[in-house]
């Protein structure tokens, strides 16, 4: 299908100024309507949308302003330019509080028309795509909260959708922020223990003795101080799912615990002598790579082939740039409504930054930034200004291999590394020797040693 043209309406009651305008903006290619009436101008608006007006100021019945007032009715997005041959600055600052994008003074040069009608538009179409970013938000939002249009990431959340409702154990994969624990209440919300808890523990946070405890739960005087009972999680998680964050920091001897578990199907509490059978569904995830903690002796092989019935790997957010404006947007909407600020918007300038940024922290760190865009703004529109200060004048890249579960000699690793710096800064040796902390003739020698041309 064709591009529709932009549209412009131009107001004037002076023929010839009306005409040259006319002829320029056509030559720009643009679609323009035109008149020398005030009133058939509100005609036209109610006929036809258009994406910027042109109006003279001063007009015999329906003046300037009231074709402003009727746009912004109609047409919120449309941004109006008054042309005036009686400018005054007490006139400008009027017509710029009311919301005009510009105050031109007759007599105008044309090619400062053309810049200033370029820039209004850019304007209207930012607006326009903002819209539409904020519109896909909601399409990508579920019950489970994920907003996604990468294609491997979609991929991945049909795998999940289609093995949610089997009971196999799950592990998850992935870095740090990247949204493991909310892969896992989309794996719940689509099994057929949707109704059933769900119990998530950070397998980190807790010393042996209080993450058995926290896991197995105890019968009463198990222990000194143990005036009752309790109900461990595993216990707690039962016809519903068990979500086991950070698996691999689990010591040598709890694994051995959670392998019984996973095995015999029952639980046996500190202090009891009987079990206890339960029907749990077992979604684990760490950020570290199982294959590695498993060569160094920190994680059992055969607990990782019991949680690892099937592996999900959720990418980094670095690697999905199409997702950080809609997740820029959900979460500018949810903090302009915590905070109760009337911010509605992210500049183009701001958002660009942000697209370049490779987000060390992943998803959870892009929060974070947006949340203290809203705080500091005291606009409607979060700016550059509004981002970190080291964000904004170094962006940090960050150098991630790709393993896919499998474990790579140094020397590999090595040659990965250089060919990455060398991509971003687009081929210049001596850049790149700089970063690598070399001159250009020991890294000609790497790149020859590497294989790398």
């Amino acid at each position: 299908m064709p591009i529709p043209k932009d549209k412009i309406l131009v107001v004037d009651d002076e023929r010839i100024a009306l005409r040259n305008l006319v002829h320029v903006l056509q030559k720009e290619g643009y679609e323009v309507l035109s008149t020398q009436s005030g009133i058939n101008a509100l005609k036209l608006l109610e006929e036809h949308p258009v994406d910027v007006v042109l109006t003279d100021l001063r007009m015999e019945k329906v003046d300037g302003m009231q074709i402003l007032a009727r746009c912004r009715e109609l047409y919120p997005d449309t941004e109006v330019i008054f042309i005036t041959g009686y400018a005054t600055l007490e006139s400008a600052v009027t017509a710029m509080r009311q919301g005009a994008f510009y105050y031109l003074a007759k007599p105008f040069r044309l090619e400062e028309v053309r810049h200033i009608v370029k820039e209004a538009l850019a304007k209207v179409h930012l607006k326009q795509e903002n819209r539409a970013l904020k519109n896909q938000v909601e399409n990508y939002l579920d019950h489970s909260r994920f907003i996604t249009q990468d294609p491997t990431l979609l991929k991945l959340l049909d795998m999940a959708k289609h093995i949610a409702p089997t009971d196999c154990a799950i592990l998850i994969t992935g870095e740090s922020g990247t949204g493991k624990e909310l892969l896992a209440r989309y794996i719940h919300a689509h099994s057929h223990r949707v109704n059933g808890p769900f119990v998530g523990l950070n397998c980190g946070a807790f010393q042996e003795e209080l993450l058995a405890n926290e896991l197995f739960g105890h019968e009463k005087a198990a222990f000194t101080g143990a005036v009752t009972g309790k109900v461990g999680l595993i216990e707690t998680a039962n016809q519903g799912t068990l979500f086991l964050d950070e698996v691999t920091e689990m010591t040598p001897t709890m694994q051995v615990k959670l392998l019984r578990v996973l095995q015999e199907k029952e639980v046996l509490r500190l202090g009891a002598t009987q079990t206890i059978p339960i029907d749990v569904r077992f979604i684990a995830a760490t950020n570290r790579n199982p294959q590695e903690a498993i060569s160094q002796g920190q994680f059992r092989q055969d607990l990782y082939f019991r949680l690892k019935v099937v592996e999900l790997r959720l990418p980094p957010l670095a690697a999905r740039r199409s997702d950080i404006p809609l997740l820029s947007f959900y979460f500018l909407n949810k903090y302009a409504q915590l905070m109760k600020k009337p911010v509605h918007d992210i500049s183009k300038q701001a958002l660009e930054l942000l697209q370049q940024y490779d987000f060390p922290g992943n998803i959870r760190e892009l929060e974070n930034l947006i949340a203290r865009g809203v705080a500091l703004v005291s606009g409607e529109i979060i700016e550059v200004a509004h981002l970190p200060e080291d964000l904004r004048d170094s962006p940090i890249a960050i150098f991630r291999y790709e393993d896919q579960g499998k474990i790579r000699s140094l020397e590999e690793q090595e040659a990965a590394y250089v060919q990455w710096v060398l991509q971003k800064v687009e081929g210049n040796k001596t850049q790149a020797a700089h970063l690598l902390g070399m001159d250009r003739v020991s890294l000609w020698r790497k790149l020859k040693k590497l294989g790398l041309k």
